[in-house]
């Protein structure tokens, strides 16, 4: 399935800003599942100076500088991607769980691909003794991977409360956990931290979904977002799997990946810094749309909500 996906971010301030530096992680990631077709990014005001680089998790990365005083700060990243996963697996099928863990402990492979950068603990996704015993429910001795991981993911989803209002970005996977509420950045970090309590290795993924809402409903423009999932690592034969914890599903071609690291700090769309003395406000904008009707007219194109 090829997407036409924009995303388009606007700052506000109350006073004008002096100076602005950030870092966007906003081109799609091109691996064996997804091809990047087209990306470009797109800053106003003009930054007076760019840098792109590629990161430890093999994200694309550009770091942009504005030092001319602004009142707004728009970044807006149109991309075309073709994705195309395979099959899910069957889940009986799959190496036992700690198979694959002692699988994981013998990787030597540091690539943004291999196991080990994904094995160990971080500030939002802690070995918390609540998470790894919640998970251990679910990966009982001897069961097959995947089918472990996905009642892991169907549990949450069940068990926990989408709620926008009860955490923010800031929030370490055990306040999401002890208050079964959250969004899909909590979602995925409880997952990962349960994964990552019992030695295996898991990665955070950032992305977009695309979504098919009720019938007759009408599309509006700009109401999609981004969101996030897990990656885990399946062992050598199978290599990296999606799960999506705020809807219960196994990743395929609805899910477009955008950068994956160890968590939400690895991979935030954007971050920097800002010299103001005011407040600010944020809107972020997001469309993703099925290629074949891309160029249709709004009110033809397919209807898409975020999950995330």
């Amino acid at each position: 399935m090829i997407y036409a996906v924009r995303h388009r971010t606007t700052y506000s301030y109350e006073e004008p800003v002096s100076f602005a530096r950030c870092v966007l992680r906003l081109t799609p990631r091109t691996s064996a599942t997804q091809t990047v077709l087209a990306n470009t990014v797109k800053v106003t005001p003009r930054p007076t100076d760019t840098r792109d680089r590629t990161g430890p998790f093999g994200e694309k990365t550009r770091t942009v500088v504005i030092d001319t005083p602004h009142t707004s700060l728009v970044i807006e990243a149109t991309s075309q991607v073709d994705v195309h996963a395979p099959a899910p697996p069957d889940p009986k099928a799959s190496l036992p769980w700690e198979a694959v863990r002692a699988e994981s402990f013998q990787s030597r492979d540091l690539g943004p691909d291999g196991a080990a950068a994904y094995l160990y603990p971080t500030r939002r996704t802690p070995a918390a003794s609540p998470i790894t015993e919640y998970a251990r429910q679910s990966l009982v001795a001897g069961r097959p991977i995947v089918e472990a991981a996905a009642e892991l993911m169907t549990r949450i989803r069940e068990d926990f409360t989408y709620d926008p209002e009860a955490t923010s970005v800031s929030t370490p996977a055990l306040d999401a956990f002890t208050a079964r509420h959250g969004v899909c950045q909590d979602f995925a970090h409880v997952m990962i931290s349960g994964l990552k309590g019992l030695g295996l290795p898991a990665a955070y993924v950032s992305g977009y979904l695309r979504t098919i809402p009720p019938p007759g409903k009408p599309r509006l423009e700009g109401a999609d977002a981004t969101h996030a999932w897990v990656s885990l690592w399946c062992g050598r034969n199978q290599g990296w799997i999606g799960f999506d914890p705020t809807n219960a599903i196994v990743v395929q071609n609805d899910h477009i990946v955008l950068a994956v690291g160890r968590d939400y700090s690895d991979v935030a769309p954007i971050d920097g810094i800002i010299l103001a003395p005011g407040a600010q406000t944020l809107k972020v904008e997001v469309d993703v749309i099925p290629q074949e009707t891309a160029n249709a007219p709004a009110g033809h194109r397919p209807v898409t909500s975020s999950s995330a």
